[in-house]
């Protein structure tokens, strides 16, 4: 279950949260996992000790939560038993178009290796540009701008579910969830500027978001940073554009060095949880440039499992 209260002079009153979560359940076919509903307010002193005053209503919904680690182990599992290799960790030196192929260097363990890719798919997320600066012939890219997100664990736990909250300093969206026997709160949004390999909180981050959580949950408001059991960022693709961050499109973009037959394909933002939806797309637009095979396996119907071992 997820929480979003409503307070007095929010952003987003209780006509339009109720619209919102209406057009939410009527495009996941109005089943069970999607429907919502308003919470009667001799509920609201269970909310974990949710902050009341000035509360004005209390909807709650059904999302779900993932391990993104854990999830992205379990499908690199499903793609070894499907016959796929994978080699890891390995650094990319470059890559050539020679007539309808890529010629491909790579560092694995150590060694020096190459081989031949009739497409290439540019998946490195906040690398994404760094790759492409490494492919010959340059094509052109998306401007983009790398935006930095960042997490605390607390102490604590939460009973009840997940709330998605108004941050009172500038009334982004910040959610306060239970993860691993620990409160998680998040996330932040700067622009990133630096070395990709040293991202990490910055301390106006963390005061932000144990701001947000102390001022809904007063529980937390005598909490110190040394309560911070710990905290992780990271960094996500952007298009360039004016105004808030938290207005530029999370669409995931897809392009191609060559409409008629496409041999790179780049992916430009996108989000873990649609990761299949998005793997889908680039086969579609990937078809016309690869070998005819026989398809091994439906996978929207294979159940992930947790590997028997670490990668």
């Amino acid at each position: 279950p997820f929480y979003i209260p409503v307070y007095k002079n929010a952003q987003r009153g209780r006509s339009k949260i109720r619209l919102g979560l209406s057009l939410y359940a009527f495009l996941g076919g109005l089943g069970e996992n999607v429907r919502f509903r308003c919470l009667p307010r001799s509920n609201w002193s269970s909310l974990d000790g949710l902050r009341t005053t000035e509360l004005c209503a209390v909807f709650q919904y059904w999302d779900a939560q993932t391990d993104d680690k854990a999830l992205t182990q379990a499908v690199m599992h499903s793609a070894l038993e499907l016959g796929a290799e994978l080699r890891m960790p390995t650094t990319f030196e470059h890559a050539h178009r020679e007539n309808k192929s890529f010629r491909v260097a790579y560092r694995y363990k150590g060694t020096s290796f190459s081989c031949r890719a009739a497409s290439l798919v540019n998946a490195a997320g906040s690398w994404v540009a760094q790759v492409l600066d490494h492919i010959q012939p340059r094509i052109s890219q998306i401007q983009t701008e790398l935006v930095q997100g960042a997490h605390i664990l607390l102490n604590g736990q939460l009973n009840r579910g997940i709330y998605y909250l108004e941050a009172p300093q500038d009334k982004r969206p910040v959610f306060v969830a239970s993860w691993k026997n620990q409160v998680m709160v998040g996330t932040t949004e700067s622009i990133f500027i630096g070395d990709l390999s040293d991202v990490k909180p910055l301390e106006g981050e963390v005061s932000y978001l144990m701001e947000v959580v102390s001022f809904y949950f007063p529980r937390f408001r005598s909490a110190e940073k040394t309560d911070i059991q710990s905290s992780f960022a990271g960094v996500r693709v952007l298009p360039t554009g004016s105004g808030k961050l938290g207005r530029r499109s999370r669409e995931t973009f897809l392009e191609v060095d060559d409409s008629k037959e496409p041999r790179l394909l780049t992916i430009y933002g996108g989000k873990l949880t649609s990761y299949r939806s998005t793997a889908q797309k680039v086969i579609n637009h990937l078809a016309k440039s690869l070998p005819d095979k026989t398809p091994k396996a439906d996978t929207t119907r294979i159940a992930l499992k947790t590997p028997p071992f670490r990668f």
